[in-house]
This record gives structure tokens, C-alpha cells and sequence, in this order.
């Protein structure tokens, strides 16, 4: 699959629907409100009425409720068709410095306000809640600020106005990113123990707050920066000390920020992180499969503009990027 193949075969709403109905429901339709699998019909227009049957609408046998693909989904209560969604989707998963939502708003045919949203939305799916795994092996660890200039000033603002940003690599494998208050040892230890295994060899730069940071047992090696020292081997085992690779992943991250959306928002840059992060992480393979890893991680993800009643659904207010 790639942006010919939507084009071509997904510009029909109603085999947009079919598609998203083939991903998400492998087994056969799955009731919404019971859980039900297989065991539902689609509801049709009669042929000579006025009123019109919604596509894609199914009706459970067990709880004889209506239901739609869309429904617990990003896609609920969205207005957007379903084939600009998935537009949306491989577009984003296909651009390795992600995309803005002027660009979303121009190629789609939506609103500035919609082509932000959905980006957004896009964000939260695919971002993970959990980690089957804790990283192994050779990992590096590393710190950047993301941030522009002082209003008014000439000169780039300090650390202090920027926004701090940890990540983890595991070398040959993924990256996690953490927008964090502060880059002290209070802050990283506890992404450290939850993330990296204690048997895991842990690369990082000369900085200070690292040796307070990692857990007792954790095997430690560092790169003097200051000396600019940028890797080096070690001489009885010949381990490369290094931590280019975390670097690589930021020189992406801050060539997205800084190039194509020119700011984002510390509200916001979490959601930013997981992009990039689902990228990254699904570099090997290309770019239909990226694509169809991001739909398939629609499932169970709502997100509202304001925030619900209920408190139940994660949401986004206010700022938007420039």
C-alpha cells in the first residue's frame, strides 16, 4: 500500500470503510457495546426509501445494538471521511520528519482546526501505553532541549526556557522519549529502572547527573564530550562506546521541529515524541507496513478537544503549533 494505492482504490467512502473493516476486524465484525465477534448483520437502505442507512453500520445478534468500525476508535464522532483518515495516516507514517497540520489542511481539503485535531489523533494512537520488554544489550541514553528563541531577544533562550527531552535507544533496536521538568538524577532514575534491564550496558556522555541516575548493578560507561570524545573501543572486549545513535534519533526529532513545524508547544510535545518514537521504531519496514501498524493502533484510543465529564478520555485544549 502507498499514496497511489489509497488514491486509486480508497477516494470511494464506502471501500475506505471496507478496508478499515478488513484491519481491525480480521475475524469478522466485532460488536462495539458486547464484545460479540461474527455474529452481526449490515444494515441497509430499502431499496425505494428516502432515509438513508449510515455506511458501514452493523447490528449485533446478541445485543441487538447498532454499531460501526469507527466506534472506539480516534475516528468516533469525527465528521472527516474515513478516506481522508486514512490519507492522514500514511502520510504521517510515510514523512520521516512528520508533517504539519497546514500541510494536512492544504492536501486534504479540511480545516486548519480538523488537519490539527487529527493530527493529534493520530498522535495518541500511536503512541504506547506499555512495554511487553525492557531495553537490553548496548543502550545509549542522552538528553536534548527542543525550544526557539526569546520573544524579542536576538540570542537563543536558556536551558531553563527550553524543553528537556531524555531518550533511550537500545542499539539495533527502539527508542523511548521522555519530555521531563528537569534533566536531574531524581527525574531519570526512575525511567531508568523501569525501562532499561539491569543487565544492560548503559552508554552516556560525560554529564554529571548520570552516575546518581543508574541503579546499583547496572554496568555504566561513558564518552567525555567535553574532550570531544565521541566513541571509542574498549580494548580487552572491543564494545563500542558510543552514543551516535541516540544522537542520530535526535538530529531527526529537532530537523522535524525546528523544519517542519516550526514550534511545538510543551502541552504538546509528548505527542510529538511518540510520533517520531513510531517512526523510529518502525524504520525496517516501509512505508504501507508503517502505515498499516498505525491503523491497526486506532483501536481503544479516544481523543476529545475538551476534556470529558467522565474524566475517562485523554484531550487536547488550547495551543496550537505555528
Amino acid at each position: 500500500m502507498n499514496l497511489i494505492d489509497l488514491a486509486r482504490n480508497f477516494i470511494d467512502e464506502e471501500s475506505a470503510i471496507s478496508f478499515l473493516e478488513s484491519k481491525l476486524w480480521p475475524y469478522g465484525p466485532q460488536c462495539r457495546k458486547c464484545g460479540l465477534v461474527g455474529e452481526a448483520y449490515r444494515i441497509q437502505s430499502k431499496p425505494g426509501t428516502k432515509k438513508k442507512v449510515r455506511l458501514g453500520l452493523w447490528k449485533c445478534k446478541g445485543c441487538r445494538k447498532p454499531f460501526r468500525v469507527t466506534m472506539g476508535t480516534i475516528f468516533e464522532d469525527s465528521h472527516i471521511p474515513v478516506h481522508k483518515w486514512l490519507m492522514a495516516m500514511h502520510l504521517m507514517a510515510a514523512s520521516k520528519k512528520g508533517m504539519s497540520a497546514h500541510q494536512f489542511h492544504r492536501m486534504l481539503g479540511v480545516t486548519y482546526k480538523s488537519a490539527w485535531f487529527m493530527c493529534h489523533r493520530i498522535r495518541w494512537a500511536v503512541k504506547r501505553e506499555s512495554f511487553s520488554a525492557m531495553l537490553t544489550g548496548e543502550v545509549e541514553a542522552d538528553e536534548t532541549y527542543v525550544g526557539g528563541k526569546k520573544i524579542g531577544q536576538g540570542v537563543y533562550a536558556g536551558k531553563k526556557a527550553k524543553a528537556p527531552v531524555v531518550s533511550l535507544v537500545e542499539r539495533h533496536g527502539e527508542v523511548r522519549s521522555f519530555h521531563v521538568a528537569d534533566v536531574t538524577a531524581a527525574n531519570l532514575k526512575p525511567i531508568i529502572e523501569e525501562h532499561i534491564n539491569l543487565g544492560a550496558r548503559l552508554n552516556t556522555d560525560d554529564s554529571v547527573v548520570y552516575p546518581a541516575a543508574i541503579p546499583e548493578g547496572m554496568r555504566h560507561d561513558s564518552v567525555n564530550h567535553s574532550a570531544r570524545e565521541y566513541s571509542r573501543i574498549e580494548p580487552n572486549t572491543g564494545r563500542l562506546i558510543t552514543t551516535n545513535t541516540v544522537e542520530g534519533y535526535f538530529s531527526i526529532l529537532k530537523r522535524g521541529v525546528y523544519g517542519t513545524f516550526h514550534h511545538v508547544s510543551k502541552q504538546h510535545l509528548h505527542r510529538y515524541l511518540s510520533e517520531f518514537d513510531f517512526r523510529y521504531n518502525a524504520r525496517d519496514v516501509k512505508d504501507g507496513e508503517r502505515s498499516q501498524l498505525a491503523i491497526k493502533s486506532v483501536v481503544g484510543k479516544r481523543l476529545t478537544y475538551y476534556p470529558s465529564k467522565a474524566g475517562t478520555a485523554d484531550s487536547v485544549v488550547g495551543e496550537q503549533e505555528a
